[in-house]
């Protein structure tokens, strides 16, 4: 495909989805046999959070469990702010979205007499996680569904190509500006696109510990803002407490559900420590359990995961990937406890979308991490990404299938901005590192007040659009992780550790908002009002 800004077209009634994970392929294959232009900025099947999914899908499904007891557990763990309806929405229709799964190909574990077979995970109440060969869903899943979209003629896919800002008009989307991926010197091509699904993911790959791969650089909650899009709730990042440390980036993950079957976690003097910090021990919610290893690591003593125990020789068989992870790091787990760390990992925050994924941008959508639907709250479930993920794709193409597609308009004669060039690999290294000393598992205003100003900073004065939109999205976390003086969830303050009644609601806020905060901290580092909350 060459450089030249008028050669990437669609069909006048082409509904454009950004991003190759679970919630795109899911929306395209449920628009189907709807007109689908698919742009992912990896081959299908790399590039994708989802695909590195271990844990697997919640699902009340077997004998016993029900979607009331589903919500309630999301909602436990959620700080106080998850949106009761859209929890047992999303828990009611769990069933049918795994059994369109199973249609597409995905082969979930069974039992011996042919159901799904279900584990636990931390803060479950019942074994309500379905599961692909122990540790191997997203993958799974990701492969069938991209094996899926490639044999339907309706879906037409654009691979290799990243989206870099939103263009509008009258409050409404009318373009897409994209770059070849990874060709910082090509130039900027425009797509006429009125009815657009961004479906980026999150924002991991903000932090220099990450589970999450190099595309997760929150460029979709980035692009959003920038257009004007009310944002949901971006202090919320949840650190998944058993990355395996092992000098990897993106880290290894050491799925929950090895602490499900009943792998403990012993510091360096081979000592159980989450037990005398929670009645569920290393069950417990993740934040709790991320601070807890935190602790640990601060305190000089090392975190480990030990299934020495529990799996023993089974580990390679139960949990095929982990067990890869740690041989090819040199560490044997079935003999050997494994080290650990948080790690950042998936983002509660994001686009803010209704109960149809529709966003505050006419003919704008959102779908899986990148969105924000009130599902989680303050501290997302175990294996309530995934399932959040297929049920909000399929609504929203429900809710597009019932509308028409504007034509696009005329192709503008400017683009939203030229900057191209390779990003700066010192400033990124820069960003990455506040972003988990200043912004990471615990948090303080002092350190918070010099991330704000760091970023904006970046924002304005970065020369390549990808440094730009990685600060506008690290802006947004840290600014209302500022303004939010108290502990809730997976955001935790040490100069606020309590949590504050009157405080126990969802943020709303707007990239201007944002600014304005960094601005008032530059002028004076301890303003007495600044929240960016607006509902």
């Amino acid at each position: 495909m060459t450089n030249n800004i008028h050669t990437l077209t669609r069909g006048t009634d082409d509904v454009v989805i950004v991003g190759g994970g679970l919630a795109g392929l899911f929306c395209a294959l449920k628009l189907a046999p709807r007109p689908v232009t698919l742009i992912s900025a990896a081959p299908l099947g790399q590039g994708a959070s989802s695909a590195w999914a271990q844990g697997g899908i919640a699902a009340a499904m077997a004998e016993g469990d029900t979607p009331e007891a589903h919500a309630a557990d999301t909602i436990a763990v959620g700080g106080g702010i998850v949106d009761a309806a859209v929890a047992l929405g999303i828990a009611r229709e769990a069933a049918p979205r795994i059994h369109d799964l199973l249609g597409y190909g995905v082969p979930f574990d069974r039992d011996l007499e042919g159901r799904l077979a279900v584990g636990r995970e931390a803060a479950h109440s019942a074994r309500r996680i379905v599961h692909v060969r122990g540790d191997g869903a997203g993958a799974a899943i990701i492969a069938a569904l991209s094996d899926a979209v490639r044999r339907t003629p309706s879906i037409r896919l654009i691979e290799g190509f990243v989206a870099e800002a939103l263009l509008t008009e009258d409050g409404a989307v009318t373009d897409l500006q994209l770059r070849e991926s990874g060709n910082f010197a090509a130039r900027p091509m425009l797509l006429a696109a009125r009815t657009v699904v961004l479906a980026t993911g999150g924002i991991g790959h903000l932090y220099a510990a990450t589970t999450n791969p190099r595309e997760a650089s929150g460029s979709g909650l980035a692009i959003a803002a920038r257009a004007g899009a009310v944002i949901a709730d971006p202090e919320f990042v949840q650190f998944h407490p058993t990355a395996i440390m092992v000098g990897r980036d993106p880290a290894p993950l050491a799925t929950e559900a090895l602490r499900g079957e009943g792998a403990t976690l012993i510091n360096g003097h081979g000592e159980r420590f989450m037990a005398a910090r929670h009645p569920l021990a290393e069950l417990a919610p993740r934040d709790i359990v991320a601070r807890g290893v935190f602790a640990e690591i601060a305190a000089g003593r090392g975190a480990f995961l030990d299934a020495r125990q529990a799996l023993g020789t089974r580990f390679a068989e139960r949990f095929p990937t982990v067990h890869a992870s740690c041989i090819a790091a040199g560490i044997d787990p079935a003999t050997q406890a494994i080290p650990i760390a948080p790690a950042a990992h998936y983002h509660m925050g994001g686009i803010a979308v209704d109960d149809r994924g529709r966003s505050s941008i006419d003919g704008l959508w959102a779908g899986g991490e990148v969105s924000s639907t009130g599902a989680h709250g303050a501290n997302r479930l175990a294996s309530n990404s995934l399932l959040e993920a297929v049920v909000y794709a399929a609504r929203i193409a429900d809710d597009i299938a019932g509308r028409a597609v504007p034509s696009p308009a005329r192709l503008p004669d400017a683009l939203v901005t030229p900057r191209g060039g390779a990003p700066d690999a010192a400033a990124v290294k820069r960003l990455r590192t506040m972003m988990s000393m200043h912004v990471g598992v615990i948090r303080d205003g002092h350190d918070l007040v010099e991330a704000v100003r760091s970023f904006a900073a970046l924002e304005r004065e970065a020369t390549s659009i990808a440094v730009s939109n990685m600060a506008t999205a690290a802006l947004l976390v840290a600014a209302s992780a500022w303004s939010r003086r108290e502990s809730r969830g997976a955001h935790f303050r040490s100069d606020h550790s309590a949590d504050v009644p009157s405080l126990a609601q969802r943020t709303m806020t707007l990239l201007t908002l944002a600014r304005e905060i960094a601005d008032s901290l530059t002028e004076c580092p301890t303003p007495r009002t600044a929240q960016p909350m607006i509902a």
